[in-house]
């Protein structure tokens, strides 16, 4: 369990997401890969799918962009994360992000956690920048990445997780000790181990990548899980670590709920997203990015940069605002960061607010 940290001089100075283009939800049900009904409870209505692009390299992408509105050309850390397979096997791509988007020599470290990936890297740079700038340092940055791209024949972003869509797509996010438009007041993780069966399910460990199941199959895995467990004692694990999160990243941060003005869930289908988070704590959806993500689709270790770059970039956060970031990821790992919007960053055109409004 990683207890809620106060940071009030870790600022977030630049931000970004790079997205290939939307395929709709009904041409994959036009195509036979979706079932419409299915299409119809997660409330889904594009995802964004990535031609050749790699993993690592949308990262990049998302990276130099996010460098550049940060005005900065060099950091200390940088720390990739990601859902699915990179590319390459007994391979680096963190380190392809950082010969890419900084060309330094810093640590560049790989980060886990699938869905909770990019909340779990936000973690151990807030960390990094709370020791302050070594000798011979004026200031510590932190590049966090993530990217991800669920291509067959090993994902099948329709079907391989039910209720929940998947789409390809690269997120940045440099944090500062010294400079920046927001300010991480707080972040919170909080483990449930005991739930780390849920995707793993009866399958035996294997040799090799996809050497049971040559596709993930995420629904089987959690019936073969639930089958000799009570889904009450499992939902009362995941609400308990999930409550334990918010709360203490909450507190860490001096606020409430009801303080808060926007909200970046995962990018889950309308059905989970209410169950897990809007009826849970009591969030009215148009407090949320959801009329967006829901075009986008999971983006693996991404939602959470993703939305918060939609956020800033298209809704015009004001001075003051507080939005929240709520995660989840297999293993299972619940986080929470509570962000103070310090300015309008000026790479925010208002022509792009006025429009997106």
């Amino acid at each position: 369990m990683t207890e809620a940290v106060w940071a009030p001089d870790i600022l977030i100075a630049g931000c970004a997401a790079w997205l290939p283009p939307r395929t709709p939800a009904a041409d994959a049900v036009a195509a036979g890969q979706c079932d419409e009904a299915l299409v119809t409870t997660t409330g889904m209505v594009s995802v964004a799918v990535a031609e050749d692009e790699p993993a690592p390299e949308m990262a990049a992408r998302a990276a130099r962009t996010a460098l550049q509105r940060a005005g900065l050309d060099d950091v200390s850390l940088i720390l990739h994360a990601s859902f699915f397979y990179q590319g390459h096997d007994l391979w680096a791509p963190a380190s392809y992000v950082q010969r890419a988007a900084v060309g330094n020599q810093c640590p560049a470290i790989e980060v886990g956690q699938v869905s909770n990936g990019g909340m779990a890297a936000l973690g151990l740079a807030v960390d990094h920048l709370r020791g302050g700038p070594a000798a011979g340092e004026e200031d510590r940055r932190v590049l966090v990445t993530t990217g991800d791209a669920f291509r067959p024949p090993g994902f099948d972003r329709w079907r391989s997780d039910s209720g929940t869509f998947y789409g390809d797509g690269g997120t940045a996010l440099v944090l500062s000790s010294r400079e920046g438009f927001a300010r991480i007041r707080a972040v919170a993780t909080v483990s449930a181990p005991e739930l780390e069966g849920m995707h793993r399910g009866d399958d035996p460990f294997g040799r090799a990548p996809f050497s049971h199941r040559p596709v993930v199959d995420l629904d089987a895995c959690k019936k073969d899980f639930l089958a000799t467990r009570r889904v009450t004692g499992v939902i009362a694990a995941s609400g308990a670590a999930q409550d334990a999160a918010v709360a203490r990243a909450l507190a860490a941060a001096g606020v409430t709920l009801a303080d808060v003005d926007r909200f970046v869930l995962p990018h889950l289908g309308r059905k989970r997203l209410r169950a897990g988070f809007l009826a849970r704590f009591g969030i009215a959806e148009e407090r949320t990015t959801w009329e967006w993500s829901r075009t986008v689709g999971h983006l693996g270790a991404g939602d959470q940069i993703a939305g918060f770059d939609h956020l800033v970039s298209a809704t015009g956060l004001n001075a003051g605002d507080l939005v929240v970031w709520m995660s989840v990821g297999a293993g299972f790992t619940y986080s929470c960061a509570v962000v103070e919007i310090l300015e309008r960053p000026a790479w925010v055109s208002p022509e792009a607010v006025g429009a997106a409004a």
